[in-house]
Order: structure tokens, then sequence, then C-alpha cells
């Protein structure tokens, strides 16, 4: 399975995001401290800056967003929030959504490794999309790790969003509704990755 295994501190510098959108709390490079001193990008650079952040974040490759974005494109409303939309159902990034996992990364390897069901039944693939009404949970086999059993004691490691609702209780997560725009507070300019496939 390809992966994407750039270093989180270095890349979030370079693409100007806070590590703490990757779940990453205390992370910081000290590395290269006057690097890019361009100070004006062309628009393409922009654009595909936006695209290399997105895709840094959510942890997915060239093939697989360039599909989301065909997705988008053809289902009604505005193509932008309708990748970004596709995106955010993804269960790897629902799985960091529920507080369950601290990154996305260690999401996404917590649903390969079959730590997840959807309504019941095991679900290992991180691209599968959640719809409302899905139950997501910790299966039972794995409830008894102490990774699981240490964020059922001691919380959660972030509060979930409107859409869902979380019992860390019982280590579960409901879908209640579609997520919004609004919901993803991610610093993110959709239009330009727009743009930069529609050239």
């Amino acid at each position: 399975m390809a992966k994407n295994m750039q270093p989180v501190a270095k890349r979030c510098k370079a693409l100007n995001i806070s590590p703490a959108a990757m779940g990453y709390a205390h992370k910081d490079t000290k590395r290269n401290p006057k690097g890019q001193m361009r100070r004006k990008q062309s628009e393409y650079a922009t654009q595909m800056n936006e695209k290399q952040k997105v895709k840094f974040v959510y942890g997915i490759l060239e093939k697989q967003f360039r599909g989301y974005y065909e997705k988008a494109l053809k289902a009604p409303g505005q193509t932008g929030e309708n990748l970004l939309v596709l995106i955010e159902r993804r269960l790897d990034n629902v799985a960091f959504r529920t507080g369950f996992c601290s990154t996305r990364r260690d999401a996404r390897q917590a649903v390969t490794h079959g730590h997840f069901t959807v309504n019941g039944r095991k679900v290992n693939i991180p691209s599968y999309l959640v719809k409302p009404g899905d139950v997501i949970a910790i299966s039972e086999r794995s409830r008894a790790s102490v990774k699981f059993k240490t964020v059922k004691e001691e919380g959660a490691y972030c509060t979930s969003p409107r859409w869902m609702e979380t019992d860390v209780s019982n280590l579960t997560a409901r879908i209640v509704d579609m997520p919004a725009r609004e919901d993803i507070d991610l610093p993110i300019e959709e239009h330009l990755i727009v743009e930069l496939y529609s050239k």
C-alpha cells in the first residue's frame, strides 16, 4: 500500500500549515529558518501549493486525489466543496475525528490493521466513505489494547465535529449528518485546486 512518508514538521513548514492540523501539537523544525524567501509565487505555484497541502494533510496520493476531483465534478453543487466533503468522509479521517487516534497517520494505520468496524463489520480500507447513519466503533478484539484502553480512561484526543456523535466510554461514534464546508477547520482555498485541474 502506497503511503506518504515525508517528514511532518519539514513538510508543514514548506506548505505553511501548522503541525497541529496534522494532530502534532508539539512538533516543529528549526531547519532552514530562512528557506523559501521568494516574495511572490506564480499563479500556478499558488494553486499547486494548495493541492499539495490538502493531499498532505489527509494523506492522499495524486491518483486517488484526482479520482476524488472527478467524482466531485460530476456531483451537484460546487466542485471545491464537494471535493473537501468527499475527503472528509474517508474512514481514516473519521477515525481521527472521533478522537480515538492521535493523528490521521495513526488513524490510517489503525484502520488498515482492522481496529475499526462500520455498522458491526470490520473495514480495513482507509478510503472507505462513511454516510449518515453509519456507526463507527473499535472492534471487540482491539478494545483490550493499551492504546484504546487509554482513550477510554483518559478521554479522546480531540473534540469530534458536529456531524458526528461520539461515545468515548463505549468507543463508538455515529455519523448524524454529512460534513459541510464550514465543518472543515483547515485554511483551504479549494477554488485554487479546481482552477488547477480545470486547465
